[in-house]
């Protein structure tokens, strides 16, 4: 069994967090479940595998879910200078190449999508699925702010994010956790993790040959509701859920009602008794 795969048996829950080398560095990934198909998730600007961790808790009976601290986020640290969108694309490929994944459903959440994206057009044979959550096919928004922000002071950058990003009622403690998952990147991680994006161009949706489901919280602050309409539109065959008084991160405010989501997208992938 090659390192960081899960074994058991269908609908048992397995946790297993390892370190994996992929294209010269050591990544931090964790896996969930030993469900018949597999669903990798990816995180948003320097957010780690931690803002799908409620998702997977809910579908690891049925799914096994796998996600990793991207490079410049969480555990997983690297030169910034090495951080570009072709880098990021590909250490995604490395990482199913690394846990013998030949397909699965991906998921990418406000950044990640981006990544999603482009994964999902360079190599559409590893993909059965792609979720987008709250993301754009570019970069968008205060990238500016952000990348000055992050380079002058940090935490200050990472208070205003996160409570932009959370705002549900209630959420204090989910604000709390964001903010411990983000301060984990190196400063310079995380400017260079958006600037590496100025300029980029937007990934070609129209070649995007999976069923996708597009969820979008309608409250989001960071990337406005319109644009993920506008993307699900644009998109050969995809599906459009608004969630209604939803923030920026709804896998961490509302994990069920992205799991059902995700569930009903793509039922006809799980066996009739594992829905």
């Amino acid at each position: 069994m090659a390192p960081g795969c899960v074994a058991g048996e269908p609908g048992s829950l397995i946790i297993l967090g390892v370190f994996i080398e992929v294209n010269g560095h050591r990544v931090n990934s964790v896996s969930f479940g030993s469900g018949p198909r597999t669903f990798l998730a990816h995180g948003g600007w320097v957010g780690s595998w931690e803002v799908w961790q409620q998702p997977f808790e809910l579908m690891s009976d049925r799914w096994r879910c796998i996600s990793y601290d991207h490079i410049g986020s969480g555990e997983t640290v690297v030169p910034p200078e090495s951080i570009t969108p072709e880098a990021l694309v590909a250490d995604l490929v490395g990482v199913m190449d690394a846990l013998n994944i030949e397909k699965c459903v991906l998921g990418g959440e406000s950044l990640g999508s981006v990544v999603a994206l482009g994964a999902v057009v360079e190599h559409p044979d590893r993909f059965e699925g792609l979720v987008l959550v709250d993301g754009a096919p570019r970069v968008t928004g205060a990238v500016r702010m952000l990348i000055e922000g992050a380079r002058s002071d940090f935490p200050a950058t990472i208070e205003w994010f996160v409570d932009a990003c959370l705002p549900e009622p209630g959420s204090e403690h989910l604000k709390r956790w964001g903010r411990h998952i983000l301060l984990r990147a190196e400063p310079e991680s995380a400017a260079r993790i958006l600037e590496c994006y100025k300029g980029h161009p937007a990934v070609p949706l129209e070649q995007v040959a999976v069923p996708t489901l597009v969820i979008h919280g309608t409250l989001d602050a960071i990337v406005p509701e319109a644009l993920g309409r506008r993307m699900a539109a644009e998109l050969p065959d995809a599906t459009y859920l608004g969630l209604e008084g939803a923030g920026h991160v709804p896998t961490l405010t509302r994990p069920e009602a992205v799991v059902a989501a995700i569930e009903e997208r793509f039922s006809f992938l799980l066996p009739a008794v594992a829905r």
